[in-house]
């Protein structure tokens, strides 16, 4: 990027959690930080802009179906337009769910495809279609175990993880020759934030003892993903606490 270039993150599927951490750290990068999400949800992504902008930051809130064509393309020419050429691209967007395959209906295993792949496509190609020009740019897809290994009662979320890790390694194999950084992590196991803390009443001591993964951490490999020299790329990363199995 040039000198004097505002630097700016999108994180397509910011919430309370990894998507926190994230927008703390590239923004403690002194990137202007841009948080999408569903429309419904921007009151708390206008909450974490605001923290973001309490520590000195720059952090925008945009609602934006992430599997909608049209939206998508509008959101990154906006970016683009009014805010700065995009450096970093997440795609973060989970849609983890869990049925038997008996009970996996056509509805249910089109929408997780929809939400954690073809909503991926869709970023990745708009990213790309920007970056490509400038002749640089990282485009990080966030995975999952699920995007290695298909577990009883996943069908739908692995399946589509799955789709999401192919599409990110034909990307990093097209994209690399034209100075794009194209990468595809594997968060295996549960990520400390709003989900966790609804879900499981041992968080706070799986948090204290490292236990679970801390998104401020998962943030700084992502921070240092990004600036990696083009001469040592890393493609997939997994990240894991120290007592997970695999």
């Amino acid at each position: 990027m040039p000198d004097g270039t505002q630097r700016t993150c999108l994180i397509m599927g910011a919430g309370i959690g990894l998507g926190s951490g994230l927008a703390r750290a590239f923004a403690a990068e002194g990137l202007t930080v841009c948080l999408a999400r569903r429309a419904r949800n921007l009151p708390e992504l206008e909450t974490l802009a605001e923290e973001v902008r309490g520590t000195g930051g720059t952090a925008h809130a945009f609602g934006v179906d992430a599997r909608d064509e049209a939206e998508v393309a509008a959101l990154i020419d906006r970016i683009e337009a009014d805010i700065g050429p995009l450096e970093v691209v997440i795609f973060n967007i989970g849609a983890n769910v869990r049925f038997s395959i008996r009970d996996t209906t056509a509805r249910v295993f089109r929408k997780v495809w929809e939400m954690a792949t073809f909503a991926g496509f869709l970023t990745g190609r708009e990213a790309a279609r920007v970056m490509v020009p400038r002749g640089c740019g990282t485009i990080i897809f966030t995975g999952a175990t699920a995007s290695v290994r298909g577990s009883a009662g996943f069908a739908a979320f692995a399946s589509a993880k799955h789709g999401l890790r192919a599409l990110a390694q034909s990307m990093a194999r097209e994209l690399a020759p034209e100075g794009v950084h194209v990468v595809h992590t594997v968060i295996d196991g549960l990520v400390d934030g709003k989900f966790a803390r609804e879900n499981f009443a041992d968080v706070a001591e799986r948090s204290a003892e490292d236990r679970i993964l801390s998104p401020d951490d998962i943030a700084q490999s992502y921070v240092a993903l990004w600036r990696q020299p083009r001469s040592a790329w890393t493609h997939e990363l997994d990240l894991r606490p120290w007592t997970e199995t695999f």
